[in-house]
């Protein structure tokens, strides 16, 4: 019984040491007591260690040399796709070969999306998707605020900084901020001084395409811009809106010091240097200031003798346009004012 006794105790002492065998020496005397036993299953011990530890060893450089294995294998594979996804024009790299190719259009020049309506084309079919609401009036990005329609998505992110007053485009030069990449890019011509936009008739330089094109009808003289209230013509749209408020009445800038309303922004801008003092415009030949610019033209022709004012009946000329209303008076039989005295017939 005894011997069955302690080969019992052998097994447990055994199996203690193989699921614990981390412990130290001084856990495994505490529980115990018997030196001799102890003496004799030491070596029991560290041969278990030993093989446990052999075979935890083998275990985990197996799995690093897998993982290692595998580890390379994919850096191999996505320095093979990078290279193989790669411009060899530019060197710009893609995560699909896919890409790559609507990219190599760029340097090719090739277009294979061409639209049968307006003959426009483009280099990649979502562009050329995207093109095709204008055609169709499809304007799926709807804002959630106020309920407007935009053809494609960045014109409804840019829209809705309106509501959000985000402005993300700063100048670097003078802190101003935009909602728009392209706001900036045209501000930044105040700056630069550039004027890509010439003109070929008198050489004045613009910083939009637009404006050119507003310009250009000082020459052409065209007027497509047109009253339906009383016939009167304008050569841009902002004269026209500004004009429609004669008749409308309305006045929406309004001078927060006095009270007064204007129909453009321009004329209260004008009329606030009333309140400030400031006289900006200096006549070159007399020194004479005016508060707006209009003003110092008006002077200008006290110097050069302009008369472009010109009675239809008598063929007298004024150099300016209330002196020849005053002037009509006299064919018309209307009584003069004392305005009349200050007239500078030729």
């Amino acid at each position: 019984m005894a011997f069955i006794k302690e080969e019992s105790e052998d097994i447990k002492i055994e199996e203690t040491f193989t699921v614990k065998h981390e412990e130290t020496e001084e856990a495994f005397r505490v529980k115990h007591e018997d030196p001799e036993e102890q003496t004799e299953l030491m070596p029991l011990k560290d041969e278990s260690q030993e093989q446990n530890e052999t075979e935890e060893t083998v275990q985990d450089e197996g799995c690093l040399d897998l993982r290692s294995g595998e580890a390379s294998e994919q850096t191999e594979t996505s320095q093979k796709t990078a290279e193989s996804n790669t411009c060899h024009h530019c060197g710009k790299s893609f995560t699909r070969k896919q890409y790559l190719t609507n990219h190599m259009r760029i340097h090719n020049g090739e277009r294979p999306f061409k639209c049968h309506q307006c003959v426009k084309i483009f280099t990649q079919k979502q562009n050329f998707l995207d093109h095709m609401r204008i055609h169709t009036g499809e304007k799926p990005y709807t804002c959630q605020q106020c309920g407007k329609s935009f053809t494609w998505k960045r014109y409804l992110i840019t829209h809705t900084r309106m509501h959000t007053g985000e402005k993300p485009y700063t100048c670097q030069e003078c802190g101003k901020c935009f909602a728009r990449k392209h706001m900036l890019t045209i501000h930044m011509r105040v700056h630069t001084g550039e004027r890509p936009y010439p003109c070929q008739e008198c050489g004045k330089g613009f910083t939009q395409k637009h404006i050119l094109i507003d310009h250009m009808r000082i020459h052409t003289g065209e007027r497509p811009h047109v009253c339906q209230q009383c016939g009167m013509s304008f050569t841009w749209k902002q004269y026209y809106t500004e004009h429609m408020r004669t008749h409308t009445g309305e006045r929406p800038h309004a001078c927060l010091q006095c009270g007064k309303n204007f129909t453009c922004k321009q004329n209260l801008t004008d009329h606030m240097r009333i309140h400030t003092g400031e006289k900006p415009f200096t006549c070159q030949q007399c020194g004479k200031c005016f508060t707006c610019k209009p003003n110092l033209r008006s002077h200008m022709k006290v110097h050069t003798g302009e008369r472009p004012h010109a009675c239809s009946q008598c063929g007298k000329s004024y150099p300016w346009k209330k002196n020849l209303k005053e002037h009509m008076r006299v064919h018309t039989g209307d009584q003069l004012s004392d305005a009349n005295t200050s007239l500078i017939p030729m």
